[in-house]
């Protein structure tokens, strides 16, 4: 298994995505989920492609992810962390901003205790 900044890049993924596969399916079906995110050239977001893979990742064993699904970790991790630091300022504005809903594409629910 690849490491990342941590050292881990398997244990930063299981931390960084608090969504469930389930939720995540669920979450991408949403017309929130489609209306973030920067097109990836087809019509869907490049976040809502991350989402998808996500979703194949957590429905994997450990023992079974690939070469590419240990990069697209890496790429969630960094993701997830650099936007979680771009945050909106009011905290009152966050449960409908786009800020989350991106987030929420990549696997991570800001507003999700546990």
């Amino acid at each position: 298994m690849a490491t990342s900044a941590s050292g881990d890049i398997y244990a930063d993924f299981k931390h960084d995505v608090n969504m469930t596969a389930a939720e995540l399916e669920k979450w991408l079906k949403t017309e929130e989920s489609k209306s973030v995110g920067q097109d990836s050239g087809d019509g869907t977001s490049v976040g809502h492609h991350s989402g998808e893979h996500i979703v194949q990742i957590l429905h994997k064993k450990k023992a079974d992810l690939t070469a590419a699904d240990e990069q697209h970790m890496h790429k969630v991790h960094s993701y997830i962390s650099r936007h979680l630091a771009q945050g909106p300022h009011d905290q009152k504005d966050v449960k409908t901003s786009r800020w989350r809903y991106s987030l929420m594409n990549w696997g991570h629910d800001p507003l999700k205790k546990g």
